[in-house]
C-alpha cells in the first residue's frame, strides 16, 4: 500500500519538526498495530482511505491532521470502550520520542480524541478529520455492505440478534443529524450517498426488505 509507505510516514514526521531521524521503528509499529487479527475495518485499508481523502482535502495544518490519522485507530479493541484514550496515548508516546515539541503532540492527541464521538472541536480543522473518519457511510454502495461486513466481523462475538439492534441504533444515530458532515466539501461529495446507505442498512438490520 503506497498511501502508507515509510516515505511519506517519515515526510510527515519531518514536517512536523521530528528530531530523531530513525523514524522506521515506530512506522513498523504503527503497520503492525493495523494489522492485526481482530481488524477488518480498522486495517490498513481505513488508514490508506483516510490519508487518500486528506490529500484531495483543504487543510490548515496538513501534517498534523495527518499524523492524528496515523494514529486515530492505532489502538483497537472492539470489546474495550478506551480505544481513542489508549490510541491518543500511543501517540504522545511516540511524538515525543521523535522529539516533537509539547504542542504538536497535544494538537494531536486532541485530534484523535474527537474521533470517540465525532462531534467536533472549534479549531479550523476539527471537522475535517472528523469528516475524514466518517466518510465511509457515503461511498459507493459496494463499498459501504463491504464496511458493514467487516464491522460485523469485529464484533463477531456479539449475538446476531443484539448486535442488529445496537448496530440499528448507532446507524440511526447519525442519520438523525442534521448534517453528517462539517465541511462544505465533504458535505457535497457524501452526504446524500450516506444518508441513502445508512437508511438502506438500518431497514436491513431491522428485518424489514
Amino acid at each position: 500500500m503506497k498511501g502508507i509507505d515509510f516515505v511519506r510516514w517519515h515526510r510527515c514526521c519531518e514536517s512536523l519538526g521530528a528530531t530523531r531521524r530513525d523514524t522506521n521503528g515506530w512506522h513498523t509499529r504503527l503497520l503492525a498495530a493495523w494489522s492485526e487479527p481482530q481488524r477488518a475495518y480498522h486495517t490498513l485499508q481505513h488508514l490508506e482511505e483516510c490519508l487518500d481523502l486528506l490529500d484531495s482535502s483543504c487543510c490548515t495544518q496538513p501534517a498534523v491532521v495527518e499524523m492524528a490519522l496515523w494514529f486515530h485507530d492505532a489502538v483497537y479493541d472492539p470489546k474495550a470502550g478506551d480505544n481513542e484514550e489508549r490510541s491518543a496515548s500511543m501517540a504522545a508516546e511516540a511524538l515525543t520520542d521523535l522529539g516533537l515539541s509539547d504542542s504538536v503532540v497535544q494538537s494531536v492527541r486532541r485530534l484523535i480524541m474527537l474521533t470517540k464521538t465525532h462531534q467536533a472541536g472549534e479549531q479550523v480543522d476539527d471537522g475535517l478529520l472528523i469528516d475524514i473518519d466518517l466518510a465511509i457511510l457515503g461511498q459507493s454502495v459496494e463499498r459501504f455492505d463491504q464496511y458493514e461486513e467487516q464491522i460485523r466481523f469485529e464484533y463477531s462475538w456479539v449475538p446476531s440478534e443484539v448486535y442488529r439492534e445496537k448496530r440499528a441504533v448507532v446507524l440511526k444515530g447519525f442519520l438523525s443529524r442534521d448534517k453528517l458532515f462539517v465541511t462544505a466539501g465533504m458535505r457535497e461529495r457524501f452526504e446524500l450517498a450516506a444518508r441513502e446507505n445508512l437508511a438502506r442498512s438500518i431497514t436491513r438490520l431491522s428485518g424489514h426488505f
